[in-house]
């Protein structure tokens, strides 16, 4: 029976070593990857500072947990208490860089001379007593195991590292209420982390630890596994809360931030609007996962180049100017990228409106005439190459002048703008059309020919003279003449081209008027007698 119990006893111990060791490790692989990782983040140096002094207290500790005598033991003790009261004082530096805050020099030195004399207090124990009263080796072990008795240095040792580590925990807890949800999860695994150890060492100081091991080194192991995950899940230390809802949060331009391997380390209010698969559980995800179904914005990020970028949302056009810059660290190397993204929709849609109202003739929302010629001029030049054929249509309103002194001016842009809708509805993709003077319109038809073009001002000329128009109480019927031209487009003065092609349609509509108006006539089917 004794033996059974020698065995499960044996078997403890060895759980307790692996443990500590896996913690040692862990915290030391941590150490290192943080060396080369977040060197330059603020609090960073302080991470990489605790947890190498952490891997050195693991090992120690376990050296001292594994040694066979009395003697041995007190040596690792005083291995132990050189990292060890180092560890709370990193711990609260890491936790005040983070948030931002910073201490007066005077302070640092007050918090680093409890540490330094505990360190020394410990070494020399033998000669005071100071922190310690006596050391023996507990009898009611199945192996080496100290039992030590406190002496009164040892309570402020104590209460300096349980109050560092708390003032940890608050100063984070604090940062809680003031930073955005993505941040949150990053802040409460640091919490937990930093509290898992101070749970161990009241177990430890209580008496509840068996054989009154001290198992802060087997909990720290759990500790820096919830690190590991806030570190290399959540990207802590890429992303730190710096006055960010003072600023960042607040600017109306999206702005998204990448580390080094292109994984998002925080991003502002205004991106979730361009991208909706940024949410808090985004942070430490590559961009290219969360643009995955967006193809020509994971193109944009692949390129890294400054652009403009459309998308849909809502039914609507968004319009952004993506422009890309690269942070670096002191010595050069790449830190990662700041990508804003600035809403160019409301200048965009300006730009359009006033384009639009600068090319357009207010009364009948055709194309004014510059702009009419200028496009026409155009779709010759995109014809020239294929030789294609374009058509002309001029017509006006027949007795415009008696339109408006019968009914007025009101009346007469009423006429002119119902002759402007009949065009537009008639003509919808064939062409384009504008005002081109007074009661003048032209309408340009690019690959049409002019029995097209004679056809489609036929269908118009029914529309305008089929129509009632009312004016007060009066009802108006107007009609319209008609003159068509067409050319085949070659190389050349399009300008003159244009003009000769609107000179014939004119002549054109000069003999429809001759042919008693409310008529479509063609060049080149007329008689001399037509245009006498």
């Amino acid at each position: 029976m004794k033996l059974m119990e020698q065995v499960k006893m044996e078997q403890e111990i060895v759980i307790y070593i692996m443990l500590i060791l896996i913690g040692a490790l862990l915290s030391l692989g941590l150490c290192v990857y943080a060396g080369f990782r977040l060197r330059h983040a603020p609090g960073g140096i302080y991470y990489i500072l605790m947890t190498f002094m952490a891997s050195v207290f693991g090992f120690a500790y376990l050296f001292e947990l594994t040694s066979p005598s009395l003697e041995q033991i007190a040596f690792w003790l005083r291995i132990e208490y050189i990292p060890l009261p180092f560890i709370p004082v990193f711990a609260l530096l890491m936790s005040l860089a983070y948030v931002g805050r910073k201490l007066k020099s005077w302070v640092y030195y007050v918090l680093f001379l409890i540490p330094m004399s505990t360190t020394i207090i410990q070494a020399t124990n033998e000669e005071h007593h100071l922190y310690y009263t006596s050391m023996k080796l507990r009898a009611d072990a199945p192996f080496p195991i100290v039992q030590l008795e406190h002496g009164p240095y040892f309570h402020v040792h104590s209460i300096f590292l349980y109050g560092c580590m708390a003032a940890s925990v608050v100063v984070l807890l604090l940062e809680l209420r003031k930073v955005s949800n993505r941040f949150r999860l990053q802040i409460l695994l640091m919490v937990a982390g930093l509290s898992i150890p101070v749970f161990a060492g009241f177990l430890y100081i209580g008496g509840s630890s068996p054989y009154g091991i001290d198992l802060g080194p087997v909990y720290l192991s759990v500790s820096f596994v919830v690190q590991s995950i806030a570190l290399l899940r959540y990207q802590m230390f890429d992303a730190v809360p710096i006055a960010r809802d003072l600023v960042f949060e607040n600017m109306k331009e999206g702005i998204l931030v990448l580390n080094e391997r292109d994984v998002v380390t925080d991003y502002n209010a205004s991106m979730p609007d361009v991208i909706p698969a940024l949410t808090p559980l985004a942070v430490g995800q590559p961009i290219h996962q969360l643009v995955a179904g967006e193809e020509r914005l994971a193109e944009i990020f692949r390129q890294a180049r400054e652009c403009d970028y459309e998308i849909l949302r809502d039914g609507g056009k968004l319009h952004y100017h993506i422009r890309f810059y690269p942070v670096q660290r002191k010595k050069g190397s790449a830190a990662g990228t700041i990508i804003s993204f600035v809403n160019m929709t409301d200048r965009i849609e300006l730009e359009r409106r006033l384009m639009y109202l600068a090319s357009t003739d207010d009364l009948t929302q055709l194309l004014n005439r510059a702009t009419l010629l200028k496009r026409s001029e155009q779709a010759m030049h995109e014809l020239s190459c294929q030789g294609g054929e374009l058509s002309v249509v001029m017509f006006d309103i027949d007795k415009f002048k008696q339109v408006n002194d019968t009914y007025g001016h009101g009346a007469g842009d009423t006429a002119l703008q119902y002759a402007a809708a009949a065009a537009r509805d008639v003509l919808r993709d064939k062409g384009f059309a504008g005002r081109y003077g007074g009661d003048e319109f032209i309408l340009c038809m690019p690959n049409a020919c002019r029995q097209e073009a004679a056809e489609l001002a036929e269908r118009i000329r029914r529309k305008v003279a089929e129509a009632r128009l009312t004016e007060g109480s009066s009802q108006i019927r107007i009609t319209s003449s008609f003159g068509v031209a067409s050319v085949r487009v070659g190389t050349g003065d399009y300008s003159q081209l244009m003009h000769a092609l609107i000179q014939q349609a004119d002549l054109a509509l000069y003999a429809a008027k001759k042919m008693g108006r409310n008529c479509v006539q063609v060049y080149g089917e007329m008689t001399s007698a037509d245009v006498m």
